[in-house]
């Protein structure tokens, strides 16, 4: 038989571990026995008489902690922090399926927690199931570091939004931004005839920060050309025919691009939050046409008869292969290599594109031929455009590839430039048209349409011409606060609507003033 206590010496019982035992037994604050009678202590703090210890375990540990400096001890749970912290703790969720003591309990079953129970076993897939509630469990247990990761993610993502989104917009396996250069003609010598004044200069900065803005957002790729005046060769001067040279430079510049757009100077990219996949080139027989009669300004014949002018009497039929004699081409969108609008007199060259290709590579030789534009560089007025409106009339091998787009999609114009604006249908605009039931009427819709329309959020507005009668800088300006109004933030807008209701509360008080000063000298 066991005893809970060693048995005592004492007659009075208590524990025989000398130190152990307080005589002093305390009531209402005083002891019985304050004093005990005098003696000699031995070395266990007691009177030679062994009637009475002389020193208690509680003073002893009192006296230990003081000349030792122990910290106090305090239990769990408590202060005002402890406590609440404790009633949170209890109250989340736990992540088991029975309560507290389930858990410890599931704890003792034969083969939880170790490694060899996952795989080889008849029940494995019952423990693969149990693995969300194993991971949940963990986090549970570490809710302030996963808290903590959390926030710290959070942050980054807020703070550092637009460079990881630029990032993954640029990648070629997700957002493929990295496949389209914007090539802008800055013409930042001045170009021949004068150099550039403060308007210039100003249409040049809006420009360039717009394009830059643009490709920042899209994770394009932008390559800003100095147009000035370079001599190419000894005996002549090729301004604006040089930008069929900078697009070749701009295809060794950048190797691992697909699709090259120019741009010139006086272009402004309206909508921003359009993309150039998902405006353009996600769908390209839908963006685009093949058969130049559709929409033929210059009357260029198709298929090609020759130049005998008679209809009837085809003279390359002969010579030509299925796919070259038809107006689509082969119909496929990875044959197109060459995308152009056209405005009221033909091609327009002020915005285009170019793909990367060996047919390229021999159109742009072709182009840029000296020999080819010594003939006929004072014939034609629009230099490099009226030449690939030449090639594309008498060379065949050049229709196959090349497609023409709605010029209001990338190179719509102001109004005044190739006449006066035609409108939009009221109403719906131009998916009214679309729809049908007012075909007959001139609109601004489909491949006919010229002209910026506002109701429509057309992508990119040229200010062709504006050097020859019309105000650049004037033009440039309201373009750019359109813009600007029209793709302004949420927040932007309820200010915006806040300003001009009050401006109009105070424009309508002003004029209540003066119909009252009015009635009053009346």
């Amino acid at each position: 038989m066991s005893l809970d206590r060693s048995p005592s010496p004492h007659r009075s019982g208590g524990w025989s571990s000398p130190g152990l035992t307080s005589p002093f037994e305390e009531t209402n604050g005083h002891s019985r026995s304050q004093n005990p009678s005098p003696g000699k202590r031995n070395g266990y703090g007691q009177l030679n008489g062994g009637a009475q210890p002389g020193v208690t375990w509680g003073s002893a540990k009192a006296k230990s902690a003081r000349v030792n400096g122990y910290p106090s001890y305090q239990p769990q749970n408590q202060g005002f922090f402890g406590r609440h912290y404790r009633r949170l703790s209890e109250s989340l969720p736990h992540f088991a399926r029975g309560g507290q003591e389930d858990r410890y309990a599931e704890k003792e079953k034969l083969g939880r927690g170790r490694s060899g129970g996952w795989s080889g076993s008849s029940n494995s897939k019952m423990k693969w199931r149990e693995l969300p509630r194993r991971v949940g469990l963990l986090i549970s247990r570490r809710r302030k570091g996963v808290a903590l990761v959390l926030l710290f993610l959070l942050g980054l993502m807020i703070w550092f939004q637009k460079p990881l989104q630029y990032l993954y917009r640029r990648t070629s396996f997700l957002g493929g931004g990295s496949k389209f250069v914007i090539i802008l003609a800055a013409n930042q010598g001045g170009g021949v005839m004068e150099w550039k004044g403060p308007r210039e200069w100003a249409i040049e900065r809006d420009s360039v920060k717009n394009k830059k803005k643009y490709v920042a957002d899209w994770g394009y790729e932008l390559d800003i050309v100095d147009m000035s005046t370079k001599k190419r060769y000894a005996h002549e001067w090729r301004e604006s025919w040089e930008k069929v040279d900078v697009i070749r430079k701009a295809m060794t510049k950048y190797p691992d691009a697909e699709w090259f757009w120019w741009l010139d100077l006086n272009t402004f990219i309206m909508e921003p939050s359009y993309s150039l996949q998902s405006h353009i080139f996600s769908n390209l027989n839908a963006h685009t046409y093949r058969d130049i009669n559709l929409y033929n300004p210059l009357h260029i014949q198709h298929p090609p008869n020759g130049t005998s002018g008679d209809a009837n009497a085809p003279q390359y039929a002969n010579y030509l292969d299925p796919e070259t004699l038809s107006p689509v081409g082969d119909g496929k969108s990875t044959s197109i290599n060459l995308i152009v609008p056209q405005d009221c007199g033909g091609f327009n060259l002020g915005s285009f594109f170019v793909r990367r290709s060996a047919w390229t590579d021999r159109l742009l030789d072709i182009w840029w031929d000296p020999v080819f534009y010594e003939q006929k560089h004072m014939e034609w007025e629009h230099k490099e455009q009226d030449a690939l409106e030449y090639i594309y009339t008498n060379q065949p091998w050049i229709r196959s590839h090349t497609a023409f787009i709605p010029q209001r999609m990338v190179n719509a114009f102001p109004n005044g430039a190739c006449g006066d604006d035609r409108k939009v249908p009221e109403g719906g605009g131009c998916k009214t048209l679309a729809a049908g039931g007012m075909e007959g009427t001139e609109w601004e819709c489909g491949i006919q349409g010229i002209h910026y329309q506002e109701s429509e959020r057309d992508f990119v507005v040229n200010m062709a011409g504006c050097e020859w009668g019309r105000d650049c800088w004037g033009e440039m300006y309201n373009f750019r606060q359109l813009s600007g109004r029209l793709n302004r933030s949420r927040w932007e807008r309820v200010k915006d609507w806040w300003g001009e209701s009050e401006e109009a509360k105070t424009k309508a008080k002003e004029e209540a003033r003066k119909r009252d000063e009015a009635k009053g000298k009346v």
